[in-house]
């Protein structure tokens, strides 16, 4: 029996991460989707790519510092994890913050912004709504 519902369980959750993959990706109640389903943000993910026309020349000028300002960024707790994109055009943050305007505040003390070459993408992430479901009627506090 205990196989059985946790078998049940897994399928339940095969079952809604896509439709909870849609609700996450909109926007709030007026949406239609229901508040329960928009988890609270826990980080921002920010990915960064050089704006149209920036040369690599442009950018590279400013690595040195965009290095040093990006790891005690880090160093403060400010940036949880980085990533270079795996097509080589740009980077992906997890920036600790609780909104995308947080977010952006942080990333525009960046030399690279402030020199204008990036242009940013704010999303909004938290924990994986759907995943109540496998706590029962106790999970729902």
């Amino acid at each position: 029996m205990e196989r059985y519902q946790t078998e049940s369980k897994g399928a339940l959750l095969m079952a809604v991460l896509p439709a909870a993959s849609v609700a996450q990706s909109t926007s709030g109640v007026a949406s239609g989707v229901p508040s329960v389903a928009i988890p609270k943000t826990t980080e921002v993910l920010v990915i960064e790519t050089p704006k149209k026309g920036a040369t690599p020349q442009q950018i590279m000028a400013v690595i040195p510092a965009e290095i040093r300002a990006t790891v005690k960024l880090y160093l403060d707790g400010k940036i949880r994890q980085w990533y270079s994109r795996g097509d080589g055009k740009g980077v992906i943050f997890l920036v600790d913050a609780k909104t995308e305007e947080e977010a952006r505040a942080i990333m525009e003390t960046l030399p690279l912004a402030k020199e204008r070459l990036m242009d940013h993408q704010y999303i909004a992430v938290g924990p994986l709504m759907p995943l109540r479901a496998l706590m029962g009627a106790g999970g729902q506090e």
